[in-house]
């Protein structure tokens, strides 16, 4: 099985960097980066030291309802190019482990298919659980804080 590393859609992330609202609905926090632990959800790639980024909050789902997890993630504060979707490991996911769960056509948890998988496992991890009719796509997440990263689907 293909499977591809999904960033979120380009022209959501625009209407974030014009000063959109976040999820709930607050303007995007403007910082810059020393260098250390800020991965755009964009481009994949981590934002550079003395680079502008956004703080905001993100939902990952198409509408509310109760397993719709929201929670804070970065972008770069200026236009990046999207990250091409590949089976190839994103550039951020560097932590020694991440959450890998799976998600139902509903949107909700597939219970059982989440984990702590370590960095080098998590396209092993993600193929299997998309082996799985129930599974409709797969989530990674920080392991320490459980931020959205990335959605990985089947190509």
């Amino acid at each position: 099985m293909t499977i591809q590393f999904k960033a979120l859609p380009t022209e959501a992330v625009r209407t974030l960097q014009r000063g959109g609202v976040d999820a709930y609905g607050q303007t995007p926090e403007r910082k810059v980066s020393d260098g250390d632990g800020m991965p755009c959800r964009h481009c994949l790639k981590n934002i550079g030291a003395g680079d502008a980024y956004l703080v905001l909050a993100y939902r990952p789902f198409p509408e509310l309802q109760p397993y719709a997890e929201t929670g804070p993630i970065f972008l770069h504060a200026e236009a990046c190019d999207r990250a091409a979707e590949s089976e190839a490991l994103p550039e951020i996911l560097e932590s020694p482990d991440y959450i890998v769960r799976g998600y139902g056509r509903d949107d909700r948890i597939v219970y059982g298919s989440g984990g702590v998988v370590p960095t080098g496992d998590i396209t092993g991890r993600a193929k299997t659980l998309l082996e799985r009719d129930e599974i409709a796509y797969v989530h990674v997440r920080s392991a320490r804080n459980n931020c959205y990263q990335c959605r990985i689907e089947r190509a």
